[in-house]
Formats: C-alpha cells, sequence, structure tokens
C-alpha cells in the first residue's frame, strides 16, 4: 500500500487542527474529504457566516468539505461512506458517535494535545499550564466509546518553561500534534493498519492521580486573589491570552465602583504580601497585588472597553490605585 492509496478523511475546525492537514497534504497523503463545523455567524448582527481554519485550507486545496449538523445525519453518514475512507484522523473536533468512528477499516485516531491518561478533556493545554506542569506533550489514540479514553499508538513530550504562556503551549504543541499524526500514519501504512497501540489502563496506577481538562468558561477564569502567589500566577499564564483571566477592581469607598480587568501578565516576586489579598500597591511605578503569601507584579492587563496595556501605562492614565482594589 503506497500514501496514495490510504484514503484519508481529516476531521478538525480550529486553528490547531490546520498544521495538521497541512502536514498530510505535505506529506503526500490522499485526503480524500474534510468534516468540519458549519460555517459560524459573525458580524453585529450575526448575517455573515464565517468558515472555520480548517474549512479554509480544504478549501483553498480543492478538498471536498462536509459540514454535518448532526453527526447520525443519515445523509452525512452515506457521504462518509461512499468516500470508503481507511482511516479518519481527528484534531480538535467533536465527540463522534461509533457509528462514525468504526467507519473505516483502520478505524479513528484522534492527536490529543496532551500525555494520556492525564488530562483528558476539551481544554488540556490551559489546565496543564494553569495546574504548574512543567512538560506535557501530544498523544495519537485510537478512538472508542469514551472520551479520550482510547489505545495509544504514540506519545511526544514537550516541556513547558516557568514563564510560558498557554500561546506559546498551543504553538509546540501545533507543530508537535502534526509530526505525531505524519508518525502514526506512517506506522498504519507500514503495518497495513495493524499498527500495535498500548490501553490507557495500564498506564493508571494507584500512586497516579489523574488530572482532567474540563472546558473553559467565563467563571472557570476569574481570579481568586486567596490562593498562593506561584498557584495564581500559573492561573493567569495559563488562560493568556485567551480567553484571559478576569477581576473586578473596585473602589475602596462607600460606593463600592467596581469595573472589570482583565489580567493578562504576571511576575513572581520575593516581597511579602502587606495587606489582604487583591490589595494594591505601587512601587517605583510598578504595580503590585497582595496574595497569601508574596506580591505579584502585574505586568499586563486590560480594562473594560480599552486596548491591552502595561502596567505603567496603565498607572500614568489611572491616579491614586491605592484607593482600590481587586475582588
Amino acid at each position: 500500500m503506497t500514501k496514495k492509496d490510504l484514503r484519508i478523511i481529516f476531521m478538525g475546525t480550529p486553528e490547531f487542527a490546520v498544521e495538521t492537514l497541512q502536514a498530510l497534504l505535505a506529506n503526500d497523503y490522499n485526503v480524500v474529504a474534510v468534516v468540519t463545523q458549519p460555517d459560524k455567524p459573525v458580524g453585529r448582527h450575526g448575517s455573515v457566516l464565517q468558515p472555520s481554519p480548517v474549512k479554509q485550507l480544504a478549501l483553498a486545496n480543492g478538498l471536498p468539505v462536509l459540514q454535518p449538523e448532526k453527526m447520525k445525519d443519515e445523509v452525512f453518514l452515506q457521504q462518509l461512506r461512499d468516500y470508503s475512507a481507511d482511516i479518519q484522523v481527528v484534531v480538535a473536533f467533536r465527540m463522534l458517535p461509533e457509528v462514525v468512528w468504526s467507519m473505516p477499516r483502520f478505524g479513528t485516531f484522534n492527536v490529543h494535545a496532551a500525555l494520556l491518561p492525564q488530562y483528558r478533556g476539551a481544554a488540556p493545554i490551559n489546565w496543564a499550564v494553569i495546574n504548574g506542569e512543567t512538560e506535557t506533550g501530544v498523544t495519537t489514540f485510537f478512538l472508542d466509546h469514551d472520551i479520550d479514553t482510547g489505545r495509544i499508538i504514540l506519545q511526544h513530550k514537550m516541556p513547558i518553561p516557568d514563564d510560558a504562556d498557554v500561546e506559546y503551549v498551543y504553538d509546540g504543541l501545533m507543530n508537535l500534534g502534526a509530526n505525531a499524526a505524519i508518525e502514526t500514519l506512517d506506522l498504519i501504512l507500514q503495518h497495513e493498519g495493524s499498527v500495535g497501540s498500548v490501553s490507557q489502563e495500564t498506564l493508571v496506577t494507584s500512586d497516579i492521580q489523574l488530572h482532567h481538562a474540563p472546558k473553559i468558561f467565563k467563571e472557570t477564569c476569574q481570579i481568586d486573589w486567596s490562593k498562593p502567589s506561584k498557584q495564581i500566577y500559573d492561573f493567569i499564564r495559563g488562560l493568556s491570552p485567551y480567553p484571559g483571566t478576569w477581576t473586578n477592581l473596585v473602589e475602596q469607598s462607600g460606593s463600592n465602583k467596581s469595573q472589570v480587568v482583565k489580567i493578562f501578565k504576571t511576575s513572581k516576586t520575593t516581597r511579602p504580601s502587606v495587606g489582604i489579598p487583591g490589595s494594591l500597591s505601587v512601587v517605583h511605578n510598578s504595580l503590585f497585588v497582595n496574595t497569601t503569601d508574596s506580591q505579584l507584579e502585574i505586568i499586563e492587563l486590560q480594562l473594560s472597553g480599552k486596548k491591552r496595556m502595561s502596567s505603567r501605562n496603565f498607572l500614568n492614565g489611572f491616579k491614586q490605585i491605592e484607593n482600590f482594589f481587586f475582588s
């Protein structure tokens, strides 16, 4: 069997998946169709439909695109059958029903941005950084009935620097995931589909604590200043630049007026806290916030309705900051 003989259907939607699809095409694999989410309404009134990044790349390369509303729709299922795919490759898509993932003769494999069985779920990159991990990676695995539990084909690791935000890790894993997908397809091609894999259950022992990666919501992103500074520091970089952590800037007056502030970057310090968690101080035109143990320096932030800015620019336009606190 050659690359051209191996018929592939690719499934993905966001930018993270684009790198893998591009790698498949650059390595002359035979992608016969692409499945992605329906176009998303954008604009003030939702009158403009925005195609996904994966769809844009597919169309630019003349690939057929399927955009089912429901994965069990019989018309869509028949379209899949008609393509007679040997294997399906999934990157940052949606949960697939068995009728879809079991359809190709070699099955369906997913590229997951974590070292499974750790960080199963929708936001593995964010949660790895939030939890202060020093290492992450990508896993290719065959899909089965439960989310992110299938048999592992291969894994590649990547270090997480202490000052890295989620954007840095995202970019690194995007490239690593594309390489892993190509390596996995090479193995499948080499072994005519009977590639070796390992059950995740064999990797779960009583002394291992499994971390999960649930979907991120707005309320997930609110900063709790009563936690230790290192935990807050990791939390902020684990959600920066998107969706971004937030806090309320509250005036210490009878009115208690407040506004939402996004925090994108902080720096750890050895300065001990000198006030209640969330209280602010300015030293040499630098902004500091107290936590339960030490102060964090605020480096970049964004007032509601304003552009992202340095704390120095913020202080230049915001007088008497000591009369405010983060809540």
